[in-house]
């Protein structure tokens, strides 16, 4: 995954007004207009690499979203990390450990990062969410976490029932849901 971040020259707590004033600097001096041959090509792909960034940062939903992946990422990459070090120290009981995951492998299912704004990242949001949730007794005000679970809900909801209106064999199906 892309760090925009880095892309952009920015820290990950810059402000809007800093990113913004990142984008525009770096957006002029990377113009396609500037360059010739394939400094040109450069620039070209550069420039769209800094409208995608932007486009995702500037957004509060999409950077927050991203902020999440680019944390799984992290994390994953961490464990590997530990987990390579770990077998190079302890080479003689690699084999030992092989055999005895084996079966395992199979059941095991490795996550990969989804693109920003698609509906899986909005359900791995979901999931997220919903493991956070404090899971003490009796009743307890809406927290933000719950407000953004129930919008999300909603977006993936009405995205699939649009989606089943478009298909043929499910148009009255859905038709028949709606109240009026």
């Amino acid at each position: 995954m892309k760090n925009y971040y880095d892309l952009l020259e920015v820290t990950p707590k810059a402000s809007k007004e800093i990113i913004e004033k990142a984008y525009r600097v770096l957006i002029k001096k990377y113009h396609p207009d500037l360059y010739h041959g394939e400094e040109r090509i450069y620039a070209e792909n550069k420039s769209r690499e800094l409208n995608e960034a932007y486009r995702v940062l500037s957004s509060d939903f999409l950077r927050e979203q991203y902020d999440l992946e680019l944390e799984k990422e992290r994390k994953f990459n961490n464990e590997n990390a530990i987990n390579n070090n770990y077998s190079k120290k302890n080479n003689k009981f690699d084999n030992q450990k092989e055999q005895s995951k084996a079966p395992n492998k199979k059941q095991e299912k490795e996550e990969k990062p989804h693109k920003v704004g698609t509906i899986m990242s909005m359900v791995d949001l979901l999931k997220e969410i919903f493991k956070k949730r404090n899971r003490s007794e009796g009743p307890r005000k809406l927290q933000k976490e719950d407000k953004i679970a129930a919008v999300l809900t909603l977006i993936i909801v009405i995205v699939i029932g649009v989606a089943l209106w478009f298909i043929p064999f499910t148009h009255s199906f859905i038709r028949d849901l709606i109240p009026f």
